[in-house]
C-alpha cells in the first residue's frame, strides 16, 4: 500500500478546517484517498510516521508563545505530542510543509524564539521576496523572485530558528519560508489560500484581534482582487516531489 499525506489541522471552526482541508487537497493536487486528515483540536493519536510520506501542518487560532494559562485547552493536549513528531520529523529530515502555526511549532521545537513581540500581520496580502539560498532550492528556485501571498498572524519568529536557512522575506515580516536539513519546511504566508479562502477566514475570525472588525469588509474586497498563484505552487511543488504514489 502506498503512503500517504499526513495533514494535521488545528482549526475548531468545522467551517474553517473544512475549507483548509479541501483548499489543500485542491492546490497540492492529492486526493482525498493519499491522506490522512487528523483534526488535533478534537484528538491527536499516537502515530507511526513509517506509515507517511510527509507531513503538513496548517494554522489556526492557537499561538505557541501565549501562557499555557492563555492556551486553548485543546492546544495543552495536542501541543505536546505534536512537539514530540516535529522533533522525530527533523531527525529523520522527512518532508514537511508547515504553514503559520506550523511554522512557528517547527521553530520552537528547533529552538527558535517566537512571540507577538514584532512582525505580526493584519489578514490580507502582502509581497514576498525570495533569498538568493532559495534561487538555489529545489523547491523555490522556478518562481518568480518576489510574488504575492496571504497571510495573518499574531506572533512570528523573531529571528531565522538555529539550523535553518531563509528562503523567503517580507518587509513586514523577515521570516516568511525557511528549510532545516534538505526535506522540511515552512512558511508564514498560507500556501493553500486564495482569495475566497481568506473571505471566510475574515468572516469566521474577524472576532478574534487579528484585525479590526470594521476593516473587514475592505479587507474582504482587497483579498478578492488579488491574484495569488505562485505560494499554490509551492504546495504542489511539495507534494510531486516527496508523494509515493
Amino acid at each position: 500500500m502506498a503512503k500517504r499525506c499526513l495533514l494535521l489541522q488545528l482549526r475548531p471552526e468545522q467551517a474553517a478546517s473544512d475549507q483548509e482541508y479541501e483548499a489543500i487537497l485542491e492546490a497540492g493536487g492529492l486526493r482525498a484517498a493519499q491522506v490522512t486528515r487528523i483534526e488535533m483540536n478534537h484528538e491527536l493519536p499516537d502515530l507511526d510516521l513509517d506509515e507517511f510520506w510527509g507531513v503538513i501542518v496548517g494554522g489556526g487560532p492557537s499561538n505557541v508563545s501565549n501562557p499555557e494559562d492563555k492556551k486553548y485547552p485543546y492546544q495543552l493536549l495536542f501541543e505536546p505530542k505534536l512537539k514530540k513528531v516535529l522533533v522525530e520529523v527533523v531527525r529523520r529530515d522527512l518532508p514537511y510543509l508547515g504553514a503559520c502555526y506550523g511554522l512557528s511549532i517547527l521553530a520552537e521545537v528547533l529552538g527558535g524564539r517566537v512571540s507577538e513581540e514584532r512582525f505580526a500581520e493584519s489578514a490580507g496580502p502582502l509581497t514576498i521576496e525570495l533569498t538568493p539560498q532559495a534561487r538555489e532550492d529545489p523547491l523555490t528556485r522556478d518562481l518568480p523572485p518576489s510574488f504575492r501571498a496571504f497571510a495573518g498572524h499574531k506572533e512570528a519568529c523573531q529571528e531565522v530558528p538555529p539550523g535553518a536557512v531563509l528562503l523567503a522575506s517580507s518587509r513586514e515580516c523577515p521570516v516568511q519560508m525557511i528549510r532545516v536539513g534538505e526535506n522540511v519546511y515552512a512558511t508564514q504566508f498560507h500556501p493553500e489560500l486564495d482569495g475566497h479562502g481568506l473571505a471566510l477566514r475574515i468572516e469566521i475570525y474577524r472576532d478574534q484581534g487579528y484585525f479590526d472588525p470594521s476593516e473587514a469588509e475592505q479587507l474582504t474586497a482587497i483579498g478578492h482582487r488579488e491574484v495569488i498563484v505562485a505560494p499554490q505552487r509551492i504546495l504542489r511543488g511539495f507534494v510531486q516531489r516527496y508523494r509515493a504514489d
